[in-house]
């Protein structure tokens, strides 16, 4: 008996430690208490899901993408993205004027404003990996790869052998993967690369997946860059699925960029792969390429992950919603916006802004569609039209503002995007391109249904109530 009273004291006090730590680590009141929740109705099993998933370990300095020691260099490099970023806000077009603010607060992560970039829309693997394969094959100097999922498949055995073929022809080839997206090219695939001379590693590599916390903190990014002048950044990834030979059709969307707006996702590459690989790749002007483009777009590019001292993703998507005047168009496959985005959202709408949010009707996910469904009312009783894309699943992540300005990337409107994965998305101030970004929402929406506010008021509390009960744990999602 003494025994069974000396581990149940012993358990009340790992629980109470436990809990501390939850209070003290987490700023997120949400999160905090979503793990507060595991760890006390799930006896034992909830405190090993707060270690292996929920405790911040980013305070151990796990990474850090400060390639740049030299602080006095690091500040002159500072004031020259600011002296050529003021330059383009005076002698670019009226959509980098309208949202100069956003363009400001990007200048805090160092990410330089630029101008007369082309950039292509690619909708879907259809139109993506054509020209991936064409910028591949044309590479002369160097090819770098990052890629939450990358498969062991059609399109990825395809770009598999061009990677192996420019890396016997004396073309620099490195590939990033998330060892948790991309588990399947671990052992023979990743290993042919290396026989083959492709430089290869994981970006943080996974011993032990069903408990790991680095299953936490994924690699969620999907950047290409050949020869420092054409980049390829969106959320689709190297994947059959994006090509759609087979059911269920995937609807996703990427650009490629050409010109100065590429130097920026090489200086993200490189500070990824000095921290997976363990050896640094000096920042020399071979990377960063200086010819010339006829294009006429301006380009910002927005990251953030564990890494980051802010939030800057969200923080780029809440001010684009506060800057809006006449309409947001808003894809996004797992639609989890936590209450800053929520409530920015809500007053846009309930402020004239004509907002339509388009959602999958079935995402690849339950617990998350419950968890996304249980947002609808607040945001429909503000005004904004939600549509569930019914066609097949929609895995895009983008947004159009006022016609002038279409994001595009990574990220997904959620906490895991927003605090937890390694992310990128594009900013492109330019109106051509955000037409044909909202030519292509305007499409999809035929492929989908249209809630009824009133007709969702009505749904049952029984109904709701799984909803209800996802949302609670959504920042474990």
């Amino acid at each position: 008996m003494n025994w069974y009273i000396l581990i149940g004291a012993g358990y009340f006090a790992l629980v109470i430690f436990v809990c501390l730590r939850i209070l003290y680590d987490i700023q997120s009141t949400s999160k905090a208490f979503a793990y507060l929740l595991v760890t006390l109705l799930l006896p034992g099993i909830g405190i090993v899901i707060y270690f292996a998933v929920g405790a911040n370990y980013r305070k151990n300095k796990l990474y850090s993408k400060k390639i740049i020691h030299d602080y006095k260099l690091m500040a002159e490099i500072r004031r020259k993205i600011v002296r050529e970023s003021e330059k383009t806000w005076e002698t670019g077009e009226q959509e980098v004027k309208t949202h100069k603010e956003l363009a400001r607060l990007l200048l805090h992560d160092n990410s330089p404003l630029t101008g007369n970039n082309e950039v292509k829309l690619l909708l879907n693997g259809e139109e993506k990996f054509p020209e991936v394969i064409k910028a591949l094959e044309d590479a002369q100097h160097h090819i770098h790869i990052e890629y939450y999922i990358f498969e062991n498949n059609g399109i990825g055995n395809q770009i598999k052998e061009i990677l192996l073929r420019k890396a016997a022809a004396g073309v620099q080839v490195r590939f990033i993967y998330d060892d948790f997206g991309s588990r399947g090219i671990r052992k023979g695939f990743v290993q042919e690369l290396r026989d083959g001379g492709v430089e290869a590693f994981p970006f943080y590599k996974i011993w032990l997946i069903a408990l790991s916390n680095r299953t936490n903190y994924r690699d969620h990014r999907k950047i290409i860059v050949v020869d420092g002048c054409t980049g390829f950044v969106g959320g689709i990834n190297v994947s059959d699925h994006y090509i759609n030979p087979t059911k269920p059709y995937w609807r996703d969307t990427h650009v490629m960029i050409n010109g100065p707006g590429v130097y920026y996702l090489q200086y993200l590459f490189i500070c990824d792969w000095n921290f997976c690989c363990g050896k640094n790749l000096p920042v020399i002007p071979d990377y960063f390429c200086s010819a010339k483009t006829k294009g006429k777009a301006i380009v910002q590019i927005a990251a953030s992950g564990p890494d980051s001292d802010t939030p800057t993703i969200m923080y780029s998507l809440l001010q684009t919603i506060c800057l809006a005047k006449e309409e947001l168009l808003i894809t996004s496959p797992y639609f989890i916006p936590g209450d800053t985005i929520l409530d920015a959202i809500c007053a846009a709408a309930m402020s004239g802004v004509k907002i339509k949010l388009l959602v999958p009707l079935k995402s690849d996910s339950p617990l998350v569609n419950a968890a996304a469904r249980s947002y609808y009312n607040e945001i429909l009783a503000a005004g904004v039209e939600v549509y569930l894309y019914k066609k097949g699943f929609v895995h895009a992540k983008t947004m159009v503002a006022d016609g002038q300005l279409a994001i595009v990337g990574t990220a997904n409107m959620d906490h895991r995007s927003f605090e937890l994965n390694f992310e990128v998305i594009s900013m492109i101030y330019d109106t051509d391109l955000a037409q044909q970004l909202k030519k292509a929402f305007l499409k999809d929406i035929r492929d989908a249904a249209r809630i009824d506010p009133k007709a969702w008021s009505r749904r049952s509390l029984f109904k709701q109530l799984p909803e209800k009960l996802c949302r609670l744990f959504s920042p474990l999602l």
